[in-house]
């Protein structure tokens, strides 16, 4: 009895399968060598920076990358690519000791930009403040983060009272009127006193005092302008940052003051 010869099974034998998988994972692997072996610095910089930048990613610098294993692939990661890391934090860390080196002065410009766009909004203010007729009421200075508004106490409050007296009514008008035009950036009020002993059933002390100041003229900037709340905010600092000597009546009348704080474009996002 002849036996039936039994047709072989239609598609490749199972071994091609295992080759063809084998194959390409050679193939991805000199690809990567190969794109490995041409790093464009400029755009590892950028990734590097990125990932510095980001919440829990490469958090521990080249000992993330030196020191673990590749995950799910069993091998050591590329030893090079550790001592490659380091070699490119270093290099974008800001040298305080030596001169900008070309690679880390980003910062340098960030800073300026954040600087003239200050410079900017405090001319405009001040243009602002003489067109309103109260310039001489209020002194302006900026820094990188914000242009700051000073205003004596005198012309706001009676002495050892937090509630605006009605006379700061029109000149508070003014001033909510040019901060409107900064709607979109972080405003600060902040309260000073000065270095007197003050105690009262409402004001226990010049801290307490100076954040019922500085609430007062943030509640006023709320009902009378369209900043948003969430833009506003007030504290009081008591006696803590004097500008001037308390030991006079000049100097104590200087430390009695509001602080008005725009923050510009670049501090308005982390504030």
């Amino acid at each position: 009895m002849v036996k039936r010869q039994e047709e072989p099974k239609k598609g490749s034998p199972a071994w091609m399968s295992t080759f063809s998988d084998l194959m390409n994972l050679l193939l991805c692997f000199f690809v990567l060598l190969y794109s490995m072996s041409s790093v464009d610095e400029e755009k590892f910089q950028q990734v590097i920076a990125s990932l510095q930048s980001t919440v829990s990613i490469l958090s521990n610098g080249g000992a993330t990358i030196g020191d673990g294993e590749m995950i799910s692939a069993g091998v050591r990661q590329l030893e090079f690519l550790d001592s490659y890391y380091k070699e490119m934090t270093n290099s974008m860390a800001p040298d305080t000791d030596t001169e900008d080196d070309g690679k880390g002065n980003f910062i340098e410009e960030y800073e300026q930009e954040a600087l003239n766009e200050s410079q900017e909004m405090a001319d405009e203010i001040e243009v602002a403040l003489n067109v309103s007729g109260i310039s001489d009421m209020v002194d302006v200075t900026f820094n990188s983060q914000y242009v700051q508004l000073d205003l004596s106490g005198a012309i706001l409050f009676e002495s050892g009272k937090a509630d605006l007296v009605t006379e700061a009514y029109p000149i508070m008008d003014k001033i909510g009127k040019i901060l409107e035009r900064y709607n979109k950036h972080i405003i600060e009020v902040e309260g000073h006193t000065d270095n007197v002993p003050i105690s009262s059933s409402r004001f226990p002390n010049n801290n307490v005092l100076s954040m019922f100041r500085a609430m007062s003229v943030a509640d006023y900037l709320r009902e009378h302008t369209n900043l948003p709340d969430a833009n506003l905010k007030s504290s009081g600092r008591g006696a803590y940052v004097p500008i001037a000597d308390n030991t006079t009546a000049e100097g104590r009348a200087r430390n009695r003051r509001v602080e008005i704080k725009v923050y510009n474009s670049y501090s308005s996002r982390t504030n």
